[in-house]
């Protein structure tokens, strides 16, 4: 990788990073007017995002790694040692877990919001319950942006090994032939 591609990496990570920030502190900032009867659909298309994320990684989880999984479930074969690699089936495994995690949160703050508003403390400070809960619906739909995002990377590395695989398949199909020319060369001369 040449330095002006580590540049760019570290530089859109950057970016990334100072606008998440912005994009938390303006959602702070202007979600004391937005109610939460606004901001509920938000939270069930965040929670619809979320649980279509853990439905994708796990078909593909089946789909690539199906003797993995059946390891999992007691089947202890051999062709697991060639077919499965740790690595890759981590790399399935961060989206469905961390999409798990925004689940998890999304149905809580459907069971915590309707009683936080019936005390009082949330009640008075209507403001700051908004606001807060406008953070935590910003900080969970970037947190999901970045799932989304992981949860495709797979995809491109199995297109790239694919890709691989082909080239690596037509080369030795190439050989192959220069292999066959060159021994009926020689048996023609014999």
């Amino acid at each position: 990788m040449t330095k002006f591609a580590i540049f760019a990496r570290y530089a859109f990570f950057a970016i990334c990073i100072v606008a998440g920030i912005a994009i938390l502190y303006l959602s702070y900032k202007v979600g004391g007017n937005i109610s939460f009867s606004k901001q509920w659909p938000l939270y069930e298309a965040l929670r619809n995002t979320a649980a279509i994320i853990f439905a994708v990684v796990g078909a593909w989880l089946a789909i690539i790694y199906p003797d993995r999984l059946k390891f999992s479930f007691g089947d202890n074969s051999d062709s697991l040692k060639k077919t499965s690699n740790p690595n890759k089936l981590q790399l399935l495994f961060i989206p469905a877990v961390h999409s798990t995690i925004i689940l998890v949160i999304l149905l809580l703050v459907g069971i915590i919001a309707p009683i936080a508003k019936e005390f009082d403390i949330f009640a008075n400070n209507i403001e700051i319950s908004r606001r807060l809960s406008f953070l935590l619906l910003a900080l969970l739909t970037l947190y999901q942006a970045v799932i989304v995002v992981l949860a495709i990377l797979p995809a491109g590395f199995l297109a790239h090994s694919a890709a691989k695989d082909a080239v690596q398949a037509k080369q030795t199909s190439i050989f192959e032939r220069g292999k066959l020319k060159s021994s009926r060369r020689q048996a023609s001369k014999e």
